[in-house]
This record gives structure tokens, C-alpha cells and sequence, in this order.
């Protein structure tokens, strides 16, 4: 059974992708009873707010569908760990 949100919370999308490659689903809502409205929560736990509706989707993109650039520094960071529990 799908979570219910709550009555003053609606849906405004969903994004599929992936990050550390595990596949990731954000959903993005709009609630008028909260300071910033708008905002996005990921599978994996994390989520971002937002006063108005310009950055919620690129966020939300950009979490889900990482540039090589950061896929470079999660691997560097990934191996730092390794070298450190050695």
C-alpha cells in the first residue's frame, strides 16, 4: 500500500533515475502550509525545499542523473573510504 500524504500536500511529479548505482525515485509535492512550499524527496532518503517552483525539478534532476564530473568525485570519495578503513 502507497504512504498517504498528507490532505494539504500534492503531487506534482516524479522522477526515476539513479545515483551511486542504486535506481532512485523522486517524488515532488507542493504544500501551501509550509514556509517554502515546494519540494522533492528521494528513495534514498534526502530531500530539498523550496520557495518557488523554478529549481525544484532541476535539483530533482540533477540528483537523480549525476554529470560525470560527480560521478568522478563519488569514486575518489569511495576510495578514500576504502584506503582509510585498511
Amino acid at each position: 500500500m502507497k504512504p498517504q500524504t498528507p490532505k494539504t500536500e500534492f503531487w506534482t511529479g516524479i522522477l526515476h533515475g539513479s545515483h551511486n548505482s542504486l535506481p532512485a525515485k523522486i517524488t515532488a509535492t507542493r504544500d501551501d502550509t509550509r514556509p517554502e512550499p515546494y519540494a522533492w524527496r528521494c528513495t534514498c532518503g534526502e530531500s530539498r525545499s523550496f520557495p518557488t517552483n523554478d529549481d525544484v525539478f532541476d535539483t530533482a534532476w540533477q540528483h537523480t542523473h549525476p554529470r560525470p564530473l560527480d560521478g568522478l568525485r563519488q569514486r575518489a570519495a569511495r576510495q578514500r573510504r576504502t584506503r582509510h578503513t585498511r
